[in-house]
């Protein structure tokens, strides 16, 4: 891809960057962090949260809050120590990376070879999938789980590898994932069979899911906490451009040489960036390990699954990538068949419209600030349900437009979502980010299995009345969400008032 591309992208991606509201520890998804920044209203107390205005709005402490998070000194910054604390960690902050530090422009650039490789081989396959159906003689719905195989692998492992972080290492962590997933990167071309295609990709994926789980930590541990934000934003480029370019290279070479070529090729670019990543990352000098405590961690992951709100926004974000996960991977399909009749390499050049979403993203903070989040979160399923009901047209010109407009309206929906769990959470930030992210990438496998599965059963029709249904099924968390802030509000008019 031409460099002006990936400066492109990289200023995106640091637009989304300043967006985040969340503590930068957070997990980030392929899309980045999509917190839009905070307006006037986010800083209310979480007792309020704009009133009925948004489902991610009905926050009160009094809803999902645990015995943690009332009453201890840590919770709120006092006690005898919390002076002192305070300035232990500003003189730790003052010996982190800055700009202009030796380490600091490594720093960033390692990361951002971590985001490219991490993505690219994540979705390898999805631009290849009726290649691999003709050379396999696999049907859709099978064909998809090696796109599906990989995301359900990166959803069950993400919470295990981001606690196995904390006592080994973010770097150790970040090193040791890529590793293992390029090596099953090389060895994926080799596949005889789809069974052995679809083990190989769900074990990339678990291998994967190191990266989204160590590399905001290590930022966090190594950068001074003022210059998060610009160290962030070439990781989220890297992202974002690996995703992208990741497709688009395998389509182009899957043209010329095969997909088993293409898988190839997607697999020595990723030994490239981990090797870059080695060479420049700085060793972790302000990593203090943590003993694992699987009982802390568990009681810590229930409160979150027993927490409406949260499950709530769990849910809209699944409900969300259903919808671009089965478009995504169903999309080939049916731009190869007739009436389009479209080359792998042109199949492959669709998922440019993914800057669209990048886009969205670093817009999402001014849109909130004018809709409210429940107002971004309608807007998302409307814009998404539009462009599905618009690709139905035979005219790749409506695909094309339909595409843009599932890709702005995804992005709308899992800014908000991402956003606000990280705002919702009071306490265990790292595991409600993690828990996201399962979700989110269930909903990706689903969306592609269950996608795949409808397109060959009743073409993609089928396959967007699916979607269409998750959508219908999302406005309807939302619009319960809506009315319980409601009768919340209510509630406590009627107690004000007593």
């Amino acid at each position: 891809m031409p460099s002006a591309d990936t400066g492109a992208s990289a200023r995106a991606g640091a637009a989304a960057a300043a967006n985040v509201s969340a503590p930068v520890t957070d997990s980030l998804t392929e899309h980045g962090p999509c917190s839009p920044p905070r307006s006037p209203a986010d800083d209310r107390s979480r007792t309020d949260h704009d009133g009925p205005a948004s489902p991610a709005d009905h926050g009160s402490r009094t809803e999902h809050g645990s015995p943690a998070d009332h009453g201890s000194p840590a919770a709120h910054g006092s006690g005898p120590d919390s002076g002192d604390d305070s300035e232990a960690s500003e003189a730790s902050d003052a010996t982190k990376l800055s700009p202009g530090d030796p380490g600091h422009g490594r720093m960033r650039l390692a990361l951002f070879a971590a985001g490219l490789a991490t993505f690219a081989l994540l979705y390898s396959t999805q631009a290849l999938l009726p290649e691999i159906s003709r050379d396999l003689h696999a049907d859709p719905g099978l064909a998809s789980w090696t796109v599906s195989g990989a995301t359900i692998g990166l959803a069950l492992a993400v919470l295990p590898l981001a606690a196995l972080s904390e006592r080994f290492g973010r770097h150790r962590m970040l090193t040791v994932s890529m590793s293992a997933a390029v090596v099953l990167a090389l060895a994926a071309p080799f596949a005889p069979d789809m069974g052995t295609l679809i083990a190989l990709r769900t074990l990339q994926g678990a291998a994967i899911a190191g990266v989204p789980a160590s590399a905001m930590a290590y930022l966090a541990d190594e950068v001074r906490s003022r210059h998060l934000v610009g160290a962030t934003g070439l990781f989220v480029a890297g992202n974002s451009v690996g995703g992208m370019s990741g497709r688009v290279l395998t389509g182009w070479v899957t043209e010329a040489w095969g997909w088993r070529a293409g898988l190839a090729a997607v697999a020595v670019a990723s030994l490239l960036c981990v090797v870059a990543f080695r060479l420049l990352a700085p060793r972790a000098r302000h990593f203090r390990p943590s003993p694992l405590n699987a009982r802390a961690v568990a009681r810590t992951v229930s409160a979150h699954l027993h927490n409406p709100l949260l499950v709530r926004l769990y849910a809209i974000g699944m409900l969300f990538m259903v919808v671009f996960g089965g478009v995504y991977t169903v999309i080939g399909y049916r731009l190869v068949a007739e009436p389009f009749g479209l080359s792998q390499g042109l199949i492959g050049s669709v998922f440019v419209i993914y800057l669209v979403g990048t886009g969205t993203s670093a817009a999402a903070g001014r849109l909130n600030a004018r809709l409210g989040r429940r107002g971004m979160i309608y807007a998302g399923i409307v814009t998404a349900s539009s462009g599905l009901l618009l690709s139905l047209v035979d005219s790749l010109v409506a695909v094309a437009a339909g595409l843009v407009l599932i890709t702005a309206g995804f992005f709308a929906g899992h800014a908000v979502a991402s956003g606000s769990v990280s705002r919702t959470a009071t306490h265990g930030r790292a595991q409600a980010s993690a828990l996201y992210q399962m979700t989110y990438y269930t909903g990706s496998s689903l969306g592609g299995a269950l996608g795949a599965a409808a397109f060959a059963a009743g073409g993609w029709q089928a396959t967007v009345s699916l979607t269409l249904g998750a959508m219908v099924l999302a406005a309807g968390v939302t619009l319960y969400g809506t009315r319980s802030a409601a009768a919340l509000h209510r509630h406590r008019l009627r107690e004000a008032r007593a």
